[in-house]
């Protein structure tokens, strides 16, 4: 359901644009759109703030020859085993025999770890422009800076996690001048679902209470990436 509160709706918006909410959810935001004319300004507007995204995309085309052996072999008919072959105990036994390795590769895919779902979230300024993008890979966290903004000589950048139910952001050290990638691999806490990314201006060395001192200039909370 559709909320009426300005807030939740631009919220919404901003969920449906990164593509966090599951596919019900966008179903009913993209059936409202067409009836919701404010509904859609509000998506495009966020499109239009988290556009940068699509540079961090690198576009991969497919090896060469790769449709035409495709089509090659769909268009193959395949050729009828011959009757005596078909009668053979030697393909009967061939055929359990088969069957019973089909069991064990199924039995190996359940087996298997299910993959981690993919967790993102944008940092955003206090005008909800979008500054960082956040990425969970496994225990570490990948940042790329979207919309990169000078720091005071005096000043440094320092990341910060807050788990959910936690009631103190854990520092993930500081972020280099200038640098507009990092990989950070937090030790005594691991990336999840609602957990808050944060960045604040700090002194130099960072806080020295072991909690954001400075303003807090940038940020998202991560969330499973739709289609992950």
């Amino acid at each position: 359901m559709i909320p009426t509160d300005p807030v939740e709706r631009d919220a919404l918006a901003a969920e449906y644009v990164l593509g966090t909410l599951d596919a019900r959810a966008a179903r009913q935001v993209e059936q409202a759109m067409e009836t919701d004319a404010a509904l859609r300004e509000m998506v495009a507007a966020w499109e239009a703030r988290l556009s940068p995204l699509t540079a961090l995309a690198v576009p991969e085309a497919p090896p060469p020859g790769l449709w035409g052996r495709i089509a090659t072999t769909l268009d193959r008919p395949a050729a009828p085993a011959p009757a005596a072959a078909r009668a053979s105990p030697f393909w009967r036994f061939w055929a359990l025999g088969a069957s019973m390795v089909a069991a064990g590769l199924a039995a190996l895919l359940l087996l298997r770890p299910v993959p981690e779902e993919r967790l993102m979230t944008v940092l955003l300024t206090q005008r909800d422009q979008p500054a960082w993008l956040v990425e969970a890979d496994g225990g570490a966290l990948r940042l790329a800076s979207l919309n990169p903004q000078p720091v005071p000589a005096d000043r440094v950048m320092q990341l910060w996690a807050l788990p959910q139910g936690a009631t103190a952001p854990t520092s993930l050290g500081l972020i280099p001048a200038a640098q507009g990638r990092l990989t950070v691999t937090p030790s005594s806490i691991r990336p999840e679902p609602g957990m808050l990314i944060e960045i604040s201006l700090e002194p130099p060395g960072g806080s020295p209470t072991g909690r954001p001192t400075g303003p807090v200039l940038f940020i998202g909370r991560l969330a499973a990436a739709r289609g992950a």
